[in-house]
């Protein structure tokens, strides 16, 4: 009988291990493996119709996100607890082992649409459903869930994909293609057939140094965080939030910080959030240590150079992707710059990224072409010596 006390309070007590005081399902971070299903991992969770965050799961959000064929996302960090990351003022932050980074790609229902089981509203990714920290699943349709954790051997790549009934998740390690419609304000309709990579292709963002060849992560850089957020308890400022729960140490006062433009803000500069758009969309692949850095071409926001931004920069490689363009980016003339002739594309041989998208991303687009047709100056088209009195981006 005595034994059997034992056995049962042994039990009881793995069983408050696996339970926050809350009630909810403690995290479960897993050092090897690969769970075939979410909610194994007990980050998210689907409880009333919505979707939840558990105990210690931390969302955050990107002054500009990356352009995913207009999919919304939710993203939310959590790590082990008595760990934080360490800031640093250019990269990504310093995670520690046990990091667990989830995204969550989704998309609101159009109006009228919730019977369409395709239909999905065409509506600025940088538009968030979220209402404290909660997703209505009536008003959203859910595609899919990539995870990236840290373990000992470095970081790993799963993407979920969400059932047709949004209750489950479960691993696609081959990746998936999820057909859909996007509905424009005006009821206009755009085939969509939505991708989501598999492990390897999660590799062409995530291994942003050429040299090492390892997935790191890429948005939660601290000029990206550098904003407020409406968290269940309040809004408060990301970088001062992550410090205040512990997840982040190192950080200086958010003032001191740098922080990209929002580009969808109409009052910050053209060319703070053209740079921005660009830093986020391009500069993980064109940058001095990325996968494009043969290219000669450098979008991220660190990079000053206006030849490595493009200005009057003739391409490494000729062919389809130049249209018979000679510049990548000639100061004045949109229409003559091959930066903004792979991104109107959705030809997989021509088009800007390669990777994430299959439509072209229009308002991204004209922010582009508004910022080339904007910038002064002229090449020298005989002795390929680049720029001459071109004024270009500012140096901040």
């Amino acid at each position: 009988m005595r034994a059997m006390r034992v056995r049962v309070g042994m039990m009881i007590g793995v069983l408050l291990a696996l339970v926050g005081c809350s009630g909810k399902p403690a995290v479960h971070f897993f050092d090897e493996g690969q769970p075939a299903t979410l909610d194994q991992w007990h980050v998210l969770r689907v409880e009333g119709g919505k979707l939840r965050l558990n105990d210690g799961v931390v969302p955050y959000d990107l002054n500009t996100p990356l352009f995913s064929d207009y999919a919304h996302k939710l993203r939310t960090v959590w790590m082990p607890e008595g760990k934080a990351a360490g800031y640093q003022p250019e990269n990504a932050f310093d995670f520690p082992v046990g990091t667990i980074l989830s995204k969550t790609f989704y998309y609101p229902l159009p109006a009228g649409g919730g019977a369409d089981a395709m239909a999905v509203a065409r509506t600025p990714p940088s538009q968030s459903s979220l209402q404290g920290e909660v997703l209505d699943l009536s008003r959203v349709r859910l595609i899919e869930t990539r995870l990236l954790v840290h373990r000992q051997q470095g970081w790993v790549a799963l993407p979920y994909v969400w059932n047709r009934e949004q209750t489950i998740a479960t691993l696609k390690r081959t990746g998936d293609t999820v057909e859909l419609e996007l509905v424009d304000a005006a009821g206009a309709r755009e085939a969509l057939s939505y991708q989501v990579p598999d492990q390897n292709q999660c590799g062409g963002c995530h291994i942003t140094d050429n040299r090492s060849r390892k997935l790191l992560p890429i948005g939660p850089k601290a000029r990206n965080l550098n904003r407020d957020f409406d968290y269940a308890g309040g809004r408060e400022n990301q970088l001062a939030h992550l410090a205040r729960v512990g997840y982040l140490q190192g950080a200086p006062a958010p003032a001191q910080a740098p922080r990209a433009a929002d580009a969808t803000d109409p009052q910050a500069s053209l060319d703070a959030r053209a740079r921005a758009y660009l830093d986020v969309n391009c500069g993980h692949c064109h940058s001095r240590t990325g996968p494009a850095i043969t290219s000669g071409l450098w979008l991220d926001a660190p990079t000053r150079d206006h030849l490595k931004l493009g200005l009057c920069k003739q391409p490494i490689a000729a062919g389809k992707g130049t249209g018979n363009r000679l510049y990548d980016v000639l100061p004045g003339d949109a229409d003559a710059s091959i930066i903004a002739f792979r991104m109107d594309s959705d030809d997989p041989a021509v088009m800007m990224p390669e990777l994430g998208r299959a439509v072209v991303h229009k308002e991204g687009l004209a922010l582009i072409r508004q910022w080339i047709n904007g910038l002064e100056g002229s090449c020298d088209t005989t002795a390929g010596a680049g720029p001459v009195n071109t004024t270009g981006p500012p140096a901040g």
